[in-house]
């Protein structure tokens, strides 16, 4: 298995409706990666300042990702974003956002990353993504992520980015506004003209679900009790669900799909329990497999 993430890396300063936390990691591949690391070995690209702490390293390394295709930009600062929740815990309010050396980020692949059969484009500009498939030989599977950003000031790009993709995750209010669609399956459908072959659907604490031209999917969020910060949860669902893929040699048959939809949602439960990686420090893959026997449990009938 070669799964290859490329995205954001950052520093975040969140406050939710019982605590604050400053100056914590964050970003897309961070997420993604270690989320992934759970079903193998995992290589990130991503962009970072000379503030970048050695013990992040050894912490991915620790993990089985190789971070070696990080770069770290001397005299840089890492990009920054501070946010607030709200009451719910879904809604969030951005507080402050610095770029820093994320926004003139042109991914420079290693060599041997090149090679990587499966590829997540993380949440980031659709330039960045082009200019990493222009580096990429022969992946079997190209999956990416967008926003209302990039939906916004960069179509063009998007465009052309999602005729060279297998797949796309994003959530139901993305899905709508890409396609002008108010149903989240006729947006979802719609997609699938543009160029990817399947599209996964984030709905928060609804779940997901998963349509292609001929099949449909659905799974349920896992009925989480406490959580901390939702940071980072979609990250770390695509990155269960592509490491969980990945791990099955890239198989795209029923059975593969619907167990790596559980197994993102079931990574992404243990994410908000905590802030930053704090939760994923204290599991196994062990604690991943007993919650989605528990959650089988509950759904079957």
């Amino acid at each position: 298995m070669s799964l290859l993430v490329i995205g954001s890396t950052a520093y975040d300063t969140i406050e939710t409706p019982t605590a604050k936390r400053e100056n914590i990691l964050g970003g897309s591949a961070p997420f993604f990666a270690y989320a992934a690391s759970y079903f193998g070995g995992v290589q990130m690209v991503s962009v970072v300042g000379d503030d970048w702490l050695p013990e992040y390293t050894e912490m991915f390394a620790k993990q089985g990702v190789d971070t070696s295709g990080i770069e770290i930009v001397p005299d840089g600062k890492t990009f920054r974003w501070s946010g607030k929740y709200r009451e719910n815990m879904n809604d969030r309010d951005t507080i402050d956002t610095q770029l820093n050396v994320l926004g003139t980020f042109e991914p420079k692949l290693p060599e041997n990353f090149r090679r990587s059969q499966y590829i997540f484009l993380a949440n980031g500009a659709p330039s960045t993504g082009l200019a990493a498939l222009n580096q990429i030989q022969g992946a079997d599977l190209i999956v990416a992520d967008t926003m209302d950003l990039w939906i916004n000031i960069a179509r063009q790009d998007l465009d052309t980015l999602l005729k060279r993709i297998d797949g796309l995750v994003l959530n139901d209010s993305e899905a709508k506004m890409l396609t002008g669609e108010l149903n989240t399956v006729t947006a979802a459908k719609k997609i699938l003209t543009l160029g990817p072959k399947f599209v996964v659907v984030k709905k928060g604490e609804h779940g997901a679900m998963f349509v292609s031209e001929y099949e449909t999917y659905i799974v349920p969020a896992y009925p989480t009790e406490t959580v901390v910060d939702p940071t980072g949860a979609g990250d770390s669902f695509a990155g269960g669900f592509m490491g969980y893929v990945a791990s099955k040699g890239g198989a795209l048959d029923g059975e593969t799909i619907k167990n790596a939809l559980v197994y993102g949602t079931m990574v992404a439960s243990f994410c908000v329990e905590g802030f930053s990686f704090d939760r994923y420090k204290e599991i196994t893959r062990s604690d991943i497999d007993k919650r989605r026997e528990h959650f089988q449990r509950m759904v079957s009938f």
